[in-house]
């Protein structure tokens, strides 16, 4: 996949009398937009989200442990929901971190806080499919997988052996593509990008008077706004200079929208938005800073339904060839997807593109009788189709 490098010709601009329907025409102080995303304070940086760069290592490591039938349930579970100190993963760095993602999954400020009901629903879920992966799955590796019985096949012309349970879901691709969703999704849209969250107690006059956190060099504000972007960039090399595809998660999925010319610029729209976000804070211009956030909302949740309708589409396209094994793990990749719409974001509202009920309504739909072993092709494109009318785009459009 080609690389997509951002801000090489973007060019630093100056935002005076930003004003929306909302404010009345109010205008705010004078926002300068930057180049890159490097703000400082006293020559010091005062960009951080180590934390979310923590947590998408952990992600690599989890979602490869999946596929290895020699880890038991009891180490995934640890791993998905590590212990500071406890022995999980390889890197001894993560061992030692505090983070964990089972208590970042559904977990955003403005969809769960007053929401636990569901919250644990989907928690539990992400259980479900790991004893799954573990108790059914991984038993059954090296027998052929049939309707009603876990296992594995081949893709056609000796490719890649694909492992699935008995419905025919690949889990890890469900797990892999459900976090994008739950996690990475969920705190960028609906929690550090969230008036709820920026605004907090003191935040805005803290900001206004340059209050840093005690022993930081950046106000709370300004660094809800990093932790955001650190769950997009938070694994490229140099974020000021961003290439995508650099994780498994979010930055590789907006690096295959973007390949798409039917989508083409919506990386560039993302990145700009951050900055400008960012650069709006530390002039105090909320009202810039809640535009931007409205326009990373919109298409960060883009960036799930494309993708999950071309995998539905492409899987289709394979089950008619007679390829079940690369059918199962394109449909897979496209229901992980489909989990996650409904931690998406409408902007200027405060719902998702697709409901929780909506979203499980999918999920039974494909988990009926013998799961993918039964599914249509006219399944495929109705589901496809309510996904990109509700969207605004075609399903056409995503078959690239």
């Amino acid at each position: 996949m080609k690389k997509i490098a951002l801000s090489l010709f973007t060019i630093a601009a100056v935002l005076t009398s930003c004003s929306s329907d909302d404010d009345n025409g109010a205008s705010g102080p004078q926002v300068n937009t930057p180049v890159t995303y490097e703000f400082s304070r006293d020559g010091n940086s005062t960009v951080s989200y180590s934390g979310q760069t923590t947590r998408i290592a952990m992600g690599e490591e989890f979602v490869t442990a999946l596929k290895d039938n020699a880890y038991s349930e009891a180490q995934l579970d640890a791993m998905f929901a590590h212990v500071e100190g406890a022995d999980d993963f390889l890197d001894a760095d993560l061992n030692a971190s505090d983070k964990s993602l089972r208590s970042k999954v559904a977990a955003s400020q403005d969809y769960f806080s007053a929401n636990t009901t569901d919250a644990n629903a989907i928690k539990t879920q992400f259980d479900t499919w790991i004893s799954d992966q573990a108790t059914n799955v991984f038993p059954n590796w090296n027998n052929t997988a049939s309707a009603g019985n876990a296992g594995q096949l081949q893709q056609a012309g000796g490719g890649t052996v694909r492992y699935i349970n008995a419905k025919g879901f690949e889990l890890n691709q469900f797990v892999a593509k459900g976090l994008i969703g739950s996690l990475m999704t969920d705190q960028i849209l609906n929690n550090y990008l969230s008036p709820a969250v920026l605004d907090e107690a003191s935040n805005i006059s803290n900001n206004d008077n340059d209050i840093v956190e005690e022993g930081k060099s950046y106000t709370t504000m300004e660094h809800k706004w990093d932790e955001a972007f650190g769950y997009l960039y938070g694994a490229e090399d140099d974020a000021t200079m961003p290439t995508l595809d650099a994780d498994s998660f979010l930055s590789e999925y907006m690096d295959r929208v973007e390949a798409d010319e039917d989508f083409a610029g919506i990386a560039q729209t993302v990145y700009d938005a951050f900055k400008l976000g960012r650069a709006a804070i530390v002039a105090k211009n909320y009202t810039v800073r809640d535009e931007q956030a409205e326009i990373i909302k919109e298409n960060i949740s883009k960036i799930l339904a494309v993708r999950g309708v071309y995998y539905l589409q492409r899987g289709k396209e394979v089950l008619a060839e007679g390829d079940m094994a690369n059918a199962f793990h394109q449909l897979s990749e496209g229901f992980g997807f489909v989990y996650s719409l409904q931690f998406t974001r409408q902007p200027g509202t405060n719902s998702p593109y697709f409901s929780k009920s909506e979203v499980d309504a999918f999920m039974a739909q494909i988990s009926e009788g013998n799961g993918f072993w039964d599914i249509t092709p006219e399944a495929l494109d109705a589901i496809s189709t309510a996904i990109a009318d509700r969207f605004g785009f075609t399903v056409a459009q995503t078959i690239n």
